[in-house]
């Protein structure tokens, strides 16, 4: 049935599908983690049942997302032995080490405290429940900081040296390998992107559910929806300014170490030696490398990358056409994001506006876009992942390890099928896993306290909140 294909395609395909569907749930789970802790923290501070309620909506959630994410890494780890083992040998001196301190740090925390935060808050009490819970939040954080420090290296490898067998081995530091030129760069974007994913995905369901209750009021129901939207748009306006001063600050160094990437990013074909323009829009021609119908703003781009309206800016006719990313992918996976992330800036700006009017809550067309951008950041997150790892191409260890020589030595018809079984598997668990989640975000936030409580909750050593004995935790 594949006969005639190109069995590195193939794995490519496979690798870009599975690997799409993984980092839609880690992208959700580290700023879903970091919610609850401070929905938590703000039920033991004020003692009010809505942030308990808002909690225990939001952990449900959290647990499936949680479980479909540890489940596709676990799949799209084992394509490295399968489709990718020529790559795996040559990069495992020094990958496999960071992937090991993941698990033996992130995942052991993860692992060791997500228990006591699902089930085991009537078990050990209020505050080592907001321990444990802050435990699991921290492990998703390190999670990210290990993956991403692997993922770093093979788009700015540094601290390594080639041994007699062709493989890459530390040499001098851990920390150079570690603390690789983008890394800081890709921890802070990837992090406030996940941050964000997760803002607009509660924004989205509390906007849904003001939506909702504007037709049906519902006392302490709609409470917990206006505080879901209310903290979904204060992260949106005060992190979507951060997030693109850091996708500005990453991509000047994607400019000092992949040029290549930058110059598909902006489509810039031919050298500019007066100053490059700003493509916004176009139909990239790499076979005549020029962008057909472009809209162009002149020296735009210029002034981003290099803040000098002057500045040359090279272009991929100074790299060997063998040697240039596919420029039509990332052209518009890069416009995807970025027009995403305007978006996001748009709605936090509209809502800080609402805010000073008085009309956070009761202003529909508010709520329709904030229903509407509730997606926007696992849109944003797989075209930002698309730009960062198709650009890299042709290699899989930049400028090191060619992606044509880091495949198994399979043929097309063993690739083929597997990919086909990855396709249907996928959409079928990870389908249901999301459509349940969605059915748990339209059933809404459920009121077990009929009354909220003023004070702080007391902890350990002292007399629980009357609302907490009622839940069976113990005295």
């Amino acid at each position: 049935m594949f006969d005639g294909f190109d069995p590195i395609v193939l794995a490519r395909i496979q690798f870009g599908f599975t690997v799409s569907f993984h980092f839609i749930f880690p992208s959700f789970s580290i700023g879903l983690a970091s919610y609850l802790a401070v929905l938590e923290g703000f039920w033991l501070r004020t003692g009010k049942s809505v942030y308990l309620d808002l909690f225990t909506f939001w952990v449900k959630i959290f647990a499936v997302a949680f479980a479909m994410g540890v489940v596709s890494g676990i799949v799209m780890s084992y394509q490295f032995g399968t489709n990718w083992a020529v790559f795996s040998d040559k990069t495992g001196p020094v990958l496999g080490p960071l992937m090991a301190y993941e698990v033996l740090t992130a995942f052991f925390l993860e692992a060791g405290f997500l228990g006591v935060m699902l089930f085991g808050r009537e078990k050990v009490g209020p505050g080592l429940h907001f321990a444990a819970t802050c435990m699991v939040a921290l492990g998703t954080f390190i999670s990210a900081f290990w993956i991403l420090s692997a993922n770093s290296w093979m788009q700015t490898p540094a601290g390594y040296a080639m041994n007699d067998a062709g493989q890459f081995v530390m040499e001098g530091s851990w920390l150079d390998v570690i603390f690789n030129p983008s890394f800081p760069y890709r921890l802070i974007h990837t992090v406030t992107g996940a941050y964000l994913t997760t803002a607009l995905a509660v924004g989205g369901v509390g906007a849904w559910h003001l939506l909702q209750q504007r037709r049906a009021p519902d006392g302490a129901s709609a409470e917990a929806s206006r505080i879901m939207f209310s903290m979904a748009m204060w992260m949106a306006a005060i992190v979507a300014p951060i997030q693109i001063f850091a996708g500005d600050a990453h991509g000047l160094n994607t400019l000092e170490h992949q040029p290549a990437k930058i110059m598909a990013m902006e489509g810039h074909f031919q050298s500019h030696p007066d100053g490059a323009p700003l493509i916004l829009f176009g139909i990239p021609n790499q076979a005549e490398q020029r962008v057909d119908y472009s809209v162009e703003i002149p020296k735009l781009s210029s002034v981003i990358l290099k803040h000098d309206a002057n500045a040359p800016l090279a272009g991929l006719d100074t790299v060997a056409r063998d040697r240039q990313p596919p420029v039509g992918i990332v052209f518009w996976s890069f416009r995807v994001m970025v027009a995403l992330g305007m978006a996001m800036l748009a709605l936090g700006v509209w809502s800080l506006y609402a805010r000073l009017r008085g009309r956070l809550y009761d202003w529909p067309w508010l709520h329709r876009a904030g229903v509407a951008m509730a997606p926007a950041g696992f849109v944003a997150v797989i075209a930002g992942w698309i730009t960062t790892e198709v650009g890299r191409q042709p290699y899989t260890v930049y400028g090191l390890l060619e992606t044509a020589k880091s495949a198994s030595p399979l043929a097309a018809p063993a690739v083929g099928a597997s990919l086909i079984a990855f396709v249907v598997v996928y959409f079928a668990v990870f389908g249901i896993g999301t459509w349940y989640i969605l059915k748990l975000m339209a059933k809404g936030v459920e009121v077990h306290e009929p009354a909220l409580q003023d004070g702080p909750i007391r902890t350990a050593g002292t007399t629980p909140a009357p609302q907490i004995i009622a839940e069976g935790a113990p005295a």
